[in-house]
């Protein structure tokens, strides 16, 4: 029984991944293919040679952003964008859902931002007990001015499904950042803490830790 469970694990080890990945490829794949809905039905795959290729719209959509990035970022197309942010301003409803939507895109994906860029260690859901989080910003206007320490705005994931979670303002004192990369901490989080970053430091706790200071 041992051989075979642990050729059965073996096995486990190899198809688990690859179908994980094949699952996440073919929905983000599905995904980007409704983008053809945008080409005229003449000119649409199944019209013009009968049936469908999976991955055209992954084609489409790369080449709609590349096309729009060329397009605002001349002067006839920031010209063009400020028209069209300034009439969607005058929409009660959407001009929230816009600017909100704008400020959390321009905030993640701007070059040299702060958020989700590291990996912190908080005390989270009370002191002594250790959550990871992410750094999502250190600007937090009238919090900062009606707290008594500096304070850091963090995104606490949830377990094993990490786009949900909680904001919290920590004390920047009570922060402890960390050195693995994002990436690693997702992997970390979406495991039930199963898989851990490879660490060469030290592992004694720092409360245990020899004091040498007297030394």
């Amino acid at each position: 029984m041992k051989i075979i469970r642990r050729y059965l694990v073996a096995g486990l080890l190899i198809w688990v991944p690859l179908g994980v990945t094949f699952l996440v490829l073919r929905v983000l794949v599905r995904f980007m293919d409704r983008s053809l809905v945008l080409l005229p039905g003449p000119y649409r795959p199944e019209n013009l040679i009968g049936f469908n290729i999976p991955g055209l719209g992954v084609i489409l959509t790369l080449a709609l952003l590349l096309g729009t990035g060329l397009l605002v970022t001349n002067l006839f197309g920031r010209k063009l964008i400020g028209g069209w942010e300034s009439l969607l301003a005058r929409i009660p409803l959407i001009r929230s859902i816009y600017s909100g939507a704008k400020q959390v895109a321009e905030t993640m994906l701007a070059e040299g931002g702060q958020s989700f860029n590291k990996v912190l260690l908080i005390p989270y859901p009370r002191k002594g007990v250790w959550s990871l989080a992410f750094q999502t910003g250190t600007d937090v206007g009238e919090v900062q001015s009606k707290t008594s320490q500096e304070v850091i705005c963090a995104f606490v994931p949830t377990t094993p499904n990490p786009t949900s979670g909680f904001i919290v303002m920590v004390p920047r004192a009570d922060v402890i950042e960390l050195e693995m990369s994002v990436d690693a901490a997702l992997r970390m989080i979406i495991s039930l803490g199963v898989v851990v970053p490879p660490w060469s430091g030290p592992i004694t706790p720092a409360a245990l830790a020899p004091d040498t200071s007297r030394a």
